[in-house]
């Protein structure tokens, strides 16, 4: 279960520092209305669509690893991984959802969601939540496992987040991105290709 964990922080660590799940977002409104306050209120909402997300992607796995063999679906569920770093490779960057800087609390969850799924956030705890998908699994306990995953994942998501849109809003603007941001778009499709190469092998 360390292992299981480890994933499960991980991923969320890696999602909150990357802007395309929301602290950019954050950051860029706090600057716009000059208020720490904006910085703040940004993130529940982001938080919120960002665990839906996830929530609804990790649930339809456990869900089909309850009806096929554990063995398939880490075949099945590495393709996947695959086939969605390429497309968001080559068509991902097409595929923007906009919202204006006024968007409220509906708004900004929907956003979120939308860009959460888009990227395949729920896809990179996949291999955290296969030791629960297996056939003949409880239900209740398999539901119960996805829901505190969610919930861990999104804690740690949201702390990430809120820490960077705080750094940047206070400290170092969005100008930082330009002067030495890595590409995260790059880095999340390899995530996503390696992740899936690991379990068709470890299948």
């Amino acid at each position: 279960m360390n292992g299981v964990w480890a994933t499960v922080i991980g991923s969320g660590i890696f999602h909150g520092v990357n802007p395309a799940m929301g602290w950019l977002f954050a950051a860029a409104l706090g600057l716009q209305h000059r208020s720490r306050r904006a910085v703040l209120m940004a993130l529940p909402p982001l938080a919120l669509g960002h665990a839906v997300s996830v929530m609804l992607v990790t649930t339809s796995a456990v869900a089909l690893g309850l009806l096929t063999h554990t063995v398939h679906l880490h075949t099945f569920m590495g393709v996947l991984l695959i086939a969605w770093a390429a497309y968001h490779h080559f068509y991902g960057h097409r595929q923007r959802v906009r919202v204006g800087m006024t968007a409220g609390f509906v708004g900004l969850a929907l956003w979120s969601a939308a860009m959460a799924t888009m990227h395949g956030a729920g896809l990179m705890l996949l291999p955290a939540l296969l030791p629960l998908c297996g056939a003949g699994m409880p239900v209740g306990s398999s539901l119960e496992s996805v829901g505190q995953v969610t919930a861990v994942h999104t804690v740690v998501t949201l702390t990430t987040a809120g820490a960077i849109a705080l750094l940047a809003y206070q400290y170092l603007g969005l100008g930082m991105l330009r002067r030495g941001w890595i590409n995260f778009d790059w880095l999340w499709c390899g995530a996503l290709t390696i992740t899936g190469v690991l379990l068709i092998v470890t299948g």
